[in-house]
């Protein structure tokens, strides 16, 4: 990934809570003839230094385990008009842009065919997405035959990490006065929108 020293990564803190806090990445890996590419949630154990999710026993991803993946993390992200620009009035020479976090993840693809593996992954992103609900479902919910079928359909997947490339492209190529005029224009916008301007935040003011 093309990454400016200026839109580097923070701190590696900001890049593993970039991990932790991901909803749905994309997982791209090399059959031999074409790229192949799922979405799906992954668990990031920083522990292990791994992505890990589960897929369709029907989808043939899995049987890339061996070769390089590279998974596409998500932050938000916004567009940026060159409205928000306080130069726009001086000079208007500005072009519309657009501003987000990202990272890609590289690592070995490992497959776990193992229902004892999968059901701890399962167990483990159900907790993580449900547990701030007001009436947090559980794997338990469900009859157990009904789960011992679901686990037979899928086949784990880990993604060893071996580098990581992140980007925080949040206009510090700008002036001061542009980057105000960015973080005012965002900041009563829609959710993704806000979260970017919260992110352009200097430390020192953030939550």
């Amino acid at each position: 990934m093309y990454v400016p020293s200026q839109f580097a990564a923070p701190s590696e803190a900001a890049v593993h809570e970039l991990l932790s806090r991901q909803g749905a990445s994309d997982l791209v890996t090399w059959d031999g003839r074409h790229m192949v590419a799922t979405t799906l949630p992954l668990l990031f154990d920083p522990g292990a230094g791994a992505l890990l999710g589960h897929v369709a026993r029907n989808n043939t991803q899995w049987q890339h385990a061996g070769t390089e993946a590279l998974v596409i993390v998500r932050g938000p992200d916004a567009y940026v008009s060159p409205s928000a620009y306080a130069t726009k009035h001086e000079h208007g020479r500005v072009v519309p842009t657009w501003n987000y976090i990202t990272a890609h993840v590289y690592g070995t693809l490992i497959a776990h065919d193992d229902p004892a593996w999968t059901e701890d992954l399962v167990r483990r992103l159900t907790t993580r997405h449900e547990s701030a609900r007001p009436s947090p479902w559980s794997v338990d919910d469900a009859p157990r035959p009904f789960i011992e079928g679901q686990l037979r359909a899928i086949v784990g997947i880990e993604v060893a990490i071996t580098r990581i490339e992140a980007k925080w492209k949040l206009s510090q190529n700008r002036s001061p006065a542009d980057i105000a005029g960015v973080r005012a224009s965002l900041a009563t916008g829609t959710e993704s929108e806000r979260q970017v301007a919260a992110a352009m935040a200097d430390p020192d003011e953030r939550d």
